[in-house]
């Protein structure tokens, strides 16, 4: 086999072998959009059941980017026009600032995200 052809092997080798990973784990564990999970109101951390229980009665919220629009840049919550959806801090016992955990409301509907918006789970009431 000529030189050439045996580098490009060895390159498309190298390539199947660094993303044959990401693909067999997309593959097996499904891309579940990361907004399908779902976790109960019980199942909430108990700031988050608060914090849930302020947004339905209204406030008054204890920081002033609650009830800011949330521009859902992270295309993971079904498409709405923008002002749709409202995000409200979850505060995180032991931090002096606002942390990563969050509540989404929109139409209705309740998003949880503890990771400053990586993932979502919908909150069945």
């Amino acid at each position: 086999m000529p030189a050439l052809q045996m580098n490009r092997l060895r390159l498309f080798l190298l390539f199947l072998i660094v993303l044959l990973p990401f693909a067999t784990q997309a593959y097996w564990f499904g891309d579940n959009s990361r907004a399908a999970a779902e976790i109960t109101v019980a199942q909430l951390p108990a700031e988050g059941r608060a914090t849930l229980a302020l947004i339905k009665r209204g406030g008054p919220f204890p920081y002033a980017k609650d009830g800011t629009t949330f521009g859902n840049r992270e295309d993971l919550l079904p498409q709405q026009p923008r002002g749709h959806y409202k995000e409200y801090t979850v505060p995180t016992p032991g931090l002096n600032h606002r942390g990563a955990r969050r509540i989404v409301a929109g139409g209705g509907n309740y998003w949880y995200t503890a990771d400053h918006y990586r993932s979502f789970r919908r909150i069945k009431e």
